[in-house]
């Protein structure tokens, strides 16, 4: 805890991306790695390569072993959307690194005010209208991605996620299980 004691100021003590009210889950709650990908449009392949790669890992529970389930924060699978959308723009993955870094220490705190804006090359940050117009006037802006939007897509997403009924309660691991001892 900081001098002052406030939470929201240990959250950015702890370097946590994105610290502007969003919903906060206790320890043990969390959106499994499945659902993680589905919500943020990505396969399961690229969410496991992203986290052991620490492009994007889980806040809430980390790898702890074979066998053991991630579980990823709201704001972790707004990261992961946010990265897919930079790469289906043709931003390079290191780039990309370079931007996820940057929005951590900047420790963002209107995610529905800022923008991503890239010139094809480099990834800027812009939290207000004037930063937008200025890198759009010196020519170097081609491109935005509002967060706010994007933040707003996860949770609709999630949304349906949950609301979705599933086919068969037990996943496929168990019904495997199943099978094979009947």
């Amino acid at each position: 805890m900081s001098e002052s004691g406030s939470p929201e100021e240990s959250r950015y003590e702890l370097g946590l991306l994105f610290t502007d009210g969003l919903p906060e889950h206790d320890a043990d709650s969390g959106y499994r790695g499945t659902v993680a990908a589905k919500a943020a449009g990505i396969s399961y392949r690229q969410l496991d390569y992203w986290a052991r790669t620490e492009l994007v890992e889980p806040t809430i529970r980390g790898a702890a072993g074979s066998g053991s389930q991630r579980l990823y924060g709201f704001r972790d699978i707004l990261v992961l959307k946010l990265v897919k959308r930079l790469l289906d723009t043709g931003i390079s993955l290191q780039q990309i690194r370079t931007a996820v870094n940057q929005l951590r220490e900047a420790g963002v705190n209107d995610l529905a005010q800022t923008t991503l804006m890239s010139d094809g090359a480099s990834v800027y940050l812009c939290t207000s209208d004037d930063e937008v117009i200025d890198l759009v006037s010196r020519g170097q802006g081609v491109f935005g991605i509002a967060v706010g939007k994007v933040l707003r897509e996860v949770e609709s997403s999630l949304v349906e996620i949950d609301s979705t009924p599933a086919a068969d309660p037990t996943d496929e691991l168990a019904a495997r299980r199943g099978t094979r001892a009947s």
